[in-house]
């Protein structure tokens, strides 16, 4: 259908990825896995569902290079740059006003760049039933991922009521947005079986969203009407973002709207979903060998055991004697760390935004 839009946020720098990953490619313009750009999987996955001339990317200006190389299907001027990050709210609300320009009827989705989803058909046949849903009703639609451990690292959603059965699927009215529990509160969620993982995956109308904007973030939808003029004046959309959206409220969707409003709905997912947020999880996706290496790359391994092993062709890595390691090799950069410090990278690489020398590595 013409007025169905999908805008796709990919922005940030993807820390925990580095060194492979850095502000100019991070982890969605790298093939963190498979064997294209995590960005261009995106993409690829909408093929049939939705027009390529109606799927946006918001990004920022260090990135416009290599997403337009990632996305050469896309017009492009759909590939938009922020000037500055102001998180997701602002994101979401510029999409609103994008996608307004071309059709204030529309309804549009908004899917994060870096997901590992291997079921294209069960994915396009659930955002299929979140576009259908957010058309019949006056509802913000989230999909949500059956959980398959008491995960720690997402927030969750709490089912409630029924509102309507879209094929097979029912849609359910959402009770509340949870934060990222404790593993006790986790393994509770898991075992109700009323709760999800919040995927932040979207899916709303123009009118909706921005009506939620108005009322949950008023000094937020302030500064986006005040862009939404000056474009219907006809000012260039570069100049408009430059002279207004360092002034957007910085704050995520999820705090801004999805927590406090009223008419939220979710779907179930029907398909494998992974957010890969670390290199133990990209790791899930390689066959291990008998001692549970995950090598890419060329690697020799004696006496080692449970390691992820990331290098480059034609310059080898030799591991001895060692257990539950991450070793990660760039042309100017390695890092060596215990799998259990993998989510502390980021504390890494904030330190070397300090240090002058290494700035050029970030």
């Amino acid at each position: 259908m013409s007025n169905r839009f999908v805008v796709i946020m990919a922005g940030g720098r993807g820390e925990r990825f580095w060194p492979l990953s850095r502000l100019s490619r991070p982890k969605h313009l790298l093939p963190i896995v498979g064997d294209s750009p995590m960005l261009t999987q995106t993409v690829d996955r909408l093929a049939g569902l939705v027009p390529a001339q109606n799927i946006l990317v918001i990004t920022n200006r260090e990135q416009v290079a290599a997403v337009t190389e990632a996305v050469p299907s896309l017009p492009r001027e759909n590939v938009i740059a922020e000037p500055v990050g102001r998180d997701t709210a602002a994101a979401v609300g510029l999409a609103a006003v994008l996608v307004k320009q071309r059709d204030p009827e529309a309804v549009f989705a908004m899917l994060p760049a870096d997901h590992v989803i291997h079921d294209r058909a069960g994915f396009q046949r659930i955002l299929e039933r979140a576009f259908l849903l957010a058309e019949r009703r006056d509802v913000l639609v989230t999909i949500g991922i059956q959980p398959t451990e008491p995960a720690t690292g997402y927030g969750y959603l709490q089912r409630g009521e029924i509102l309507e059965n879209i094929g097979d699927r029912p849609a359910y009215a959402v009770r509340r947005f949870v934060e990222k529990p404790d593993l006790a509160t986790a393994e509770t969620y898991l075992a109700s079986g009323d709760f999800l993982w919040n995927a932040g995956m979207f899916v709303w109308r123009v009118g909706v969203i921005e009506a939620a904007l108005r009322r949950h973030t008023p000094d937020l939808a302030k500064g986006l009407r005040g862009m939404e003029n000056d474009l219907a004046a006809g000012r260039p959309l570069d100049d408009v973002l430059e002279a207004a959206y360092a002034g957007l409220q910085k704050i995520s969707i999820d705090y801004a709207v999805m927590e406090k409003a009223d008419n939220v709905a979710t779907v179930e997912s029907a398909f494998d979903w992974d957010d890969v947020g670390s290199w133990p999880a990209s790791a899930r996706h390689f066959p291990a060998d008998d001692r549970g290496n995950v090598v890419r790359g060329d690697a020799v391994m004696e006496n080692a055991g449970n390691n992820i092993v990331i290098g480059q062709k034609g310059k080898l890595i030799a591991a001895l004697g060692v257990e539950d390691l991450i070793i990660v090799q760039t042309g100017d950069a390695t890092l060596v760390c215990r799998r259990d410090q993998a989510q502390n990278i980021k504390s890494l690489v904030k330190r070397l935004e300090g240090q002058s020398e290494w700035k050029h590595l970030l």
